[in-house]
């Protein structure tokens, strides 16, 4: 059996220690088993895929409720990608065995919110001079185009505007604890989002760069 990935609940950052005597900062995944809901083959759908389910809530509406059945109600649907799909059928579960300590995976979430911000805190621009009359203008973006030509502001300029709230890939990150018993993935580093929030933990399809070297595929 092997899929792609799973889905788990950001819980908080603490750390653990290792057998040296070393502080290791970890992110805390709450990674219970996964539903599958649907299984999608390339006959009916046009590719492979799983569906999986994951969380609960109060109410879900009709189209909701008729779709997963009497699996539950789940909070959050999402598809992942699956070697051989003939191992699926819906009600199976998946969890965090998928994963060992010393695997590599990235983490995709939400970002945090940080409201409406400026050039410098949301794209690090250095800001203008600090002096020759220059007062107002230290964290000005400055020019944003020319006047004749072209004549208006290029799209994809980068300006002032709302900051996060965006989806984010945390990459090779190592897995150091796994406990499938209690759904509790622990994973070195920082991963994206707020606590609270849905993660799609995923095995790494390249490989951490290398001094003077490029990334290749994971094998």
């Amino acid at each position: 059996m092997s899929i792609e990935g799973i889905l788990g609940r950001k819980v908080g950052m603490t750390q653990v220690f290792e057998p040296d005597g070393s502080a290791v900062p970890v992110t805390v995944i709450e990674a219970l088993p996964c539903t599958v809901v649907q299984v999608k083959t390339k006959e009916r759908d046009g590719y492979e895929a799983v569906q999986l389910g994951f969380g609960t809530r109060k109410r879900v509406n009709s189209p909701l409720k008729g779709h997963m059945g009497k699996l539950g109600q789940f909070r959050y649907l999402r598809e992942l990608s699956v070697d051989d799909i003939g191992e699926w059928e819906v009600g199976k579960k998946v969890g965090c065995e998928i994963f060992e300590p010393g695997d590599m995976v990235d983490v995709s979430g939400v970002t945090k919110g940080r409201g409406f911000a400026g050039v410098m805190k949301r794209h690090g621009f250095h800001g203008g001079p600090k002096t020759h009359g220059q007062s107002d203008r230290a964290r000005a973006p400055g020019s944003i185009g020319a006047g004749t030509d072209p004549g208006r502001v290029i799209k994809g300029t980068k300006m002032a505007g709302h900051m996060g709230t965006g989806q984010a890939t945390a990459r090779n990150l190592k897995v150091v604890r796994c406990d499938s018993a209690k759904g509790i993935l622990m994973i070195r580093g920082a991963v994206p989002g707020n606590e609270g929030i849905l993660l799609k933990v995923r095995h790494t399809k390249r490989v951490p760069l290398r001094r003077g070297g490029r990334a290749g595929q994971a094998k």
